[in-house]
């Protein structure tokens, strides 16, 4: 994924640095804000940071290691993406393990942008004096806009997907882009004869697009919805010119790629949970969290009002109030600039792509189980606001169109005061997230505030018990604990030490025959109220040390299998 290119003079060819120098200020910004983050000891106030990173170190660090300690649910790349970095303790405690990979995939994605955003004008602008320039403005504006946003720069410290499935994302819109004008240069003869080869730059692009893709599907659930997109304008591409067996062989073998990806994790599930589907009405699906929570959707079986919810939270994102609406309304005026500009039509198919998260979630927020809150908005709360982060690219290279449409009225002044008057507007926009403490980072620290007093409060008894003691607890909710408490995983049982795939227990399971005979294998049981361990664990040889109360949560219970021990180290 490389964003440089080459400019020829008469006297030499020349590199182009500007995307080099566009990801050394992206790294920059990353490791800065990583620092201040991790200072503020923010990297894990989301509790799905505190799963990911001990969904990654249980591969290794279980009392069954194996890639089966995946699970289910969440995708599994992002968890493969961090185990290299999580095998160091302290990495593992701290979290910063599993910002390393979202980092990088941040200034990838700032560098995508800039080369989606110049790709696109430098092919369809004018090539008179003056108009390459202007893609120069739009691609350094698209990229600002995108590597500035206080919300990504939050999310990209963390261990959170949001980070590595936009630069996926991004990255596949790009190959996209590049595919389709890799056709426009050829001939209407030589595509349509049957013998005709596509030129390399267009067989290389679909295949970079098919592996972007792929790894988009193994990220996050919205790139399968993505792909079917991207699949389908393939379809449509390769029907249009059907005789051309070439590209049809290039399509076929594109649709092949973006498929493996599902059908590989639906078969995973089938084959290890007995229910290909597992992950969407599984027990850890979102659909039965939500059946338990019972956290209200303003939007359910209503898309137009889960649409509306959903872009609501996108221009938050960007920035609160009207500030807001400067970012909706650059949006749709880079849709009507491109729709009035002949040159620049052919490139409203890559900024429609960049819409596609708007589908995907309103069908996901109607249908699917997954609410979405915005503060100002009944129930007057924020949740999930993290998802409209997805429209950022959208949003930014709308931006990036509108400052190269802005760079070519005019001249001298005129042309650097508009500019200097957009990107001043665009900083304006930020300082306002800024002031009021980015979306992301309030939704953290709510959840935060919610999960510490219980998990501290079970940790601090957890830390004064002996160092080599081993524990039956059910990880799924306050697997931070251990974590923070410096227990490795392999000395817990937990609900993953079992052959998932007897149903409906395996009888011979590390879990099950810890859950029958505690005091045979575990010196100590951790239970919540109407967790597993609560509701199956035997207690006939169990000792009760400390029962934990905090607002709001279950009650902990603390046992020992044996005779109560001397709570130190």
């Amino acid at each position: 994924m490389d964003g440089n290119r080459t400019v020829t003079t008469k006297s030499a060819v020349v590199p182009d640095r500007s995307a080099t120098r566009v990801a050394g200020i992206a790294a920059l910004v990353s490791l800065f804000s990583f620092f201040y983050y991790f200072q503020r000891s923010d990297l894990l106030l989301y509790g799905d940071a505190v799963a990911h990173i001990n969904i990654a170190r249980r591969v290794f660090d279980s009392a069954t290691p194996g890639l089966l300690q995946l699970g289910t649910v969440w995708l599994p790349l992002p968890h493969l993406a961090m185990i290299p970095f999580i095998w160091s303790n302290s990495m593992w405690q701290n979290g910063a393990g599993g910002s390393i990979p979202s980092m990088i995939a941040y200034v990838f994605g700032v560098v995508g942008i800039f080369r989606l955003v110049r790709g696109m004008l430098q092919a369809d602008l004018p090539s008179k004096a003056g108009t390459q320039p202007a893609a120069g403005v739009g691609a350094f504006a698209a990229a600002f806009a995108y590597g500035a946003n206080p919300n990504l720069i939050y999310m990209q410290a963390t261990a959170m997907t949001e980070s590595l499935y936009l630069s996926l994302f991004i990255w596949a819109v790009v190959y996209f882009a590049e595919f389709i004008r890799s056709l426009q240069t050829i001939s209407l003869q030589s595509i349509e004869d049957a013998d005709g080869r596509l030129p390399q730059t267009a067989r290389t692009a679909l295949a970079r697009c098919a592996c972007c893709l792929a790894a988009a599907e193994l990220t996050r659930y919205d790139g399968w919805f993505l792909a079917g997109v991207m699949g389908a304008a393939i379809v449509v591409i390769a029907l249009r010119r059907w005789q051309n067996r070439d590209l049809r062989r290039n399509a076929a073998m594109f649709l092949l790629g973006i498929a493996l990806a599902p059908i590989l994790w639906l078969a995973y599930n089938q084959v290890v949970y007995g229910n290909a589907l597992n992950f969407a009405n599984g027990p850890y699906s979102a659909k039965a969290i939500e059946q338990r929570v019972g956290a209200p959707n303003p939007a359910l079986h209503n898309a137009g009002v889960a649409a509306i919810y959903f872009l609501k939270s996108a221009q938050l994102n960007m920035a609160p109030g009207n500030w807001g609406r400067f970012w909706l309304a650059a949006a749709f005026a880079a849709l009507a600039i491109g729709a009035a500009m002949p040159r620049l039509r052919p490139q409203l198919t890559p900024l429609l792509l960049l819409w596609v998260p708007l589908v995907f979630y309103a069908l996901s927020i109607a249908y699917g189980s997954v609410p979405i809150h915005v503060y100002t908005w009944w129930p007057f709360a924020t949740f999930n606001q993290r998802y409209g982060l997805q429209l950022l690219p959208m949003f930014t290279v709308s931006t990036g169109v509108l400052a190269a449409s802005v760079s070519l009225l005019g001249t001298g002044w005129r042309q650097v005061g508009k500019l200097a008057l957009l990107f001043a507007l665009i900083m304006v926009s930020y300082a306002s997230v800024w002031k009021a403490a980015p979306q992301c980072l309030q939704e953290a620290q709510r959840n935060w505030r919610i999960r510490s007093p219980l998990n501290s409060a079970v940790q601090r008894v957890v830390a004064r018990l002996p160092r080599n003691s081993r524990f039956l607890m059910d990880l799924g909710e306050h697997v931070g604990v251990m974590e923070q408490a410096g227990i490795p995983l392999r000395q817990v049982v937990n609900n993953e030490n079992h052959r998932p795939w007897k149903r409906p227990s395996d009888p011979e399971g590390l879990w099950e025959r810890a859950l029958a005979d505690p005091p045979r294998y575990v010196d100590f049981v951790i239970a919540f109220d109407g967790d597993p361990v609560d509701q199956g664990a035997n207690r006939t040889n169990l000792t009760l040390l400390e029962e934990i109360h905090a607002t709001g949560q279950p009650h902990a219970r603390i046992y020992a299998t044996r005779s109560a021990p001397n709570q130190s180290r």
